[in-house]
């Protein structure tokens, strides 16, 4: 039985995290151009800002709590570099206030999502002692 690959952009059940997706690249691509940042022809972001909205689509697409995420300002796994949490910190600070006038409807929506409770971490699956102490079998 082949597996499904679900893609979690245009997966229904995915919406927390492609409202998470649109609000870090509105953020972004406002600090972005707000700071006077070099951009090559037709690019939404400079090099730098492209790095940091790649990284954080990346950390949003491998978040253990899947579409229970909470704010990352909320959640227990930091798992953010600290250099990267800075620059993203330091974006949101400054995107966050011109979110309400620029993108009205996803900046409410992230402020509702950081008031949610966050999960607890999900559990990992015990490994059997009995199979940990097993030896691998005879070594020539």
């Amino acid at each position: 039985m082949a597996k499904d690959v679900v893609e979690f952009i245009t997966d229904p059940r995915f919406v927390r995290r492609r409202h998470e997706r649109k609000t870090i690249d509105a953020m972004v691509r406002m600090y972005c151009r707000g700071h006077g940042h070099e951009r090559p022809d037709g690019a939404p972001t400079c090099a730098d800002c492209g790095a940091l909205r790649e990284y954080a689509m990346r950390r949003l697409e491998r978040c253990v709590f899947g579409d229970a995420k909470p704010a990352c300002s909320n959640c227990v796994v930091h798992c953010y570099r600290a250099d990267m949490r800075e620059r993203v910190r330091e974006v949101m600070r400054w995107s966050g206030p011109r979110m309400l006038l620029r993108h009205p409807v996803l900046a409410v929506r992230h402020l509702i999502s950081e008031r949610r409770p966050a999960p607890s971490l999900p559990k990992r699956a015990r490994r059997d002692p009995a199979k940990a102490a097993a030896p691998h079998g005879p070594r020539d």
